[in-house]
């Protein structure tokens, strides 16, 4: 499965949902893909999403946006291995980790990852992270109806191919500016 194929299954499963997405190459395809108020676009942070949707999640805790859902890379997450350990620790039932795994940094001319050798949903699972795995979108929409649905947190270890979705455009947003559109929209929702 293609990284835009998994963006695809995510969205349709997510608009009400608070997304978290990491940098570059998935940034920019979320944002073809459907470019949203509840997207939030790490631009240039890149080993920081699963940190920022983790503190997300406990800030909605017991409010009406029912799910934190990150969209992390393997490469993303390889920077910060730190951030699933304290998700498994703080534990938050509302959160949901999607990690797209390619294998492979994508947006430096596919140098190899460590995930070529290391099995980072076992990694996950070791921190205490509920773990489900998907090859394909079909496995991807039924780990996700149940990661939805359950008391995590989740960790949903998704295998991609690398290479990246030709023609994206660059994200050519105000970082200040995007985080208040996630900050008013997120403020909205859970006023509503």
């Amino acid at each position: 499965m293609k990284r835009i194929e998994a963006l695809r299954v995510i969205t349709d499963r997510t608009p009400d949902l608070a997304v978290t997405a990491t940098c570059a190459a998935t940034s920019r395809e979320l944002a073809a893909v459907a470019d949203r108020d509840n997207h939030l676009y790490l631009l240039d942070a890149m080993g920081l999403t699963v940190s920022v949707g983790t503190g997300v999640a406990l800030g909605i805790a017991g409010t009406k946006v029912s799910r934190s859902v990150v969209i992390d890379g393997d490469g993303s997450l390889l920077m910060n291995l730190g951030a699933a350990a304290t998700a498994g620790y703080l534990a938050p039932d509302n959160l949901v980790i999607l990690l797209l795994d390619n294998g492979v940094y994508a947006s430096t001319a596919g140098i190899p990852t460590q995930a070529e050798k290391l099995d980072l949903g076992a990694i996950a699972e070791s921190v205490r992270l509920q773990v489900l795995r998907a090859a394909d979108t079909t496995e991807l929409g039924n780990a996700l109806q149940r990661a939805l649905a359950e008391p995590g947190p989740w960790f949903v270890h998704v295998r991609i191919e690398p290479g990246n979705e030709p023609g994206t455009p660059l994200l050519l947003i105000d970082p200040v500016v995007h985080a208040d559109r996630f900050r008013r929209w997120l403020t909205n929702r859970i006023a509503a």
